[in-house]
Formats: structure tokens, C-alpha cells, sequence
């Protein structure tokens, strides 16, 4: 092999190698985005979770004070008619 093309592999080889240690750092960097990602979303869906819960205790204290409400109502109107 003549120097020229000896040189010319090695820069090749050189530019193959920096290629993979730079294509190994985006995979890295990538996993670890992923991770935090999966973190974000189990934190988002427990606060939903959370919140669903919230609404229906609210929506169970509301239909019982409606109920109360309609009781009152009916017992205001009775009481008002007599």
C-alpha cells in the first residue's frame, strides 16, 4: 500500500470512530430524555388520577347537598302552603 492510501484509510477509520462515539453519546442522551419523559408522564397520570378522585368526591357532596336542597325546598313549600 502506497503511504497516500494509507493515510487516507487511517483519516477514514479516524472519521468512522468519531462517528460512533458521537452517534453513542445522541443514544445516551436519548435514553436518558426517554427516561425523563416516562418520569414526567407517571407523575402526570398519578395527578390525574388524583384529580379524578377529587371530582368524584365533589360530585358526591354535590348530588347529596341537591338532594338536601330539593328536601329544604319541598319543606319550605309545605310549610308556606299550609
Amino acid at each position: 500500500m502506497t503511504p497516500e492510501i494509507v493515510a487516507i484509510l487511517s483519516v477514514g477509520v479516524a472519521l468512522v470512530v468519531i462517528g460512533l462515539i458521537a452517534l453513542q453519546i445522541i443514544l445516551k442522551r436519548i435514553e436518558r430524555l426517554e427516561d425523563q419523559l416516562n418520569d414526567r408522564f407517571e407523575r402526570i397520570e398519578t395527578r390525574i388520577d388524583r384529580l379524578e378522585d377529587r371530582m368524584a368526591g365533589l360530585e358526591q357532596r354535590q348530588s347529596r347537598l341537591e338532594g338536601m336542597l330539593d328536601g329544604l325546598r319541598e319543606a319550605l313549600f309545605e310549610r308556606a302552603s299550609r
